[in-house]
């Protein structure tokens, strides 16, 4: 599947998410669960193959999951593909730069917030804390 890079950013802008997932050691400070940076693309299953041709079309190296539907408010959905990107290196080298003052939209405002979070939330991962840096130091302008 042939998907421009400008397509990829259009999906972004409207399906994507700049987050958070906590992992299971503890910040010794605030005595929190530590956060990874986390970039998150999820759509209707039927969509699987569109995530699928994204992540090889950026050579990432992450699954692509399939997520049963979330049923406990009454509420009928389907079932839903995930692509997550958690790997210091994806994050520094392919997602950041492709995103980075890319977004026409409010997305790009999230980006921004959720770099900036990366260097003040102390429960933020400390290896992740160069992304912060880097982002400051004007490497991702280029």
């Amino acid at each position: 599947m042939n998907i421009s890079m400008d397509y990829i950013r259009g999906l972004v802008e409207g399906e994507g998410c700049f987050s958070f997932c906590s992992v299971p050691t503890i910040n010794k400070k605030t005595r929190n669960r530590l956060k990874i940076p986390t970039f998150v693309i999820q759509m209707n299953i039927r969509d699987h193959a569109l995530i699928e041709g994204v992540r090889d079309c950026l050579k990432l190296k992450d699954k692509v999951y399939t997520l049963k539907p979330y049923l406990l408010d009454g509420f009928n959905r389907g079932k839903t593909a995930r692509l997550m990107v958690r790997d210091f290196g994806e994050l520094r080298n392919i997602i950041i730069p492709l995103f980075y003052k890319k977004f026409v939209g409010y997305k790009g405002q999230q980006l921004i917030q959720w770099l900036e979070n990366i260097g003040h939330d102390p429960d933020v991962h400390p290896n992740y804390k160069v992304l912060y840096i880097l982002y400051k130091s004007g490497h991702f302008e280029k």
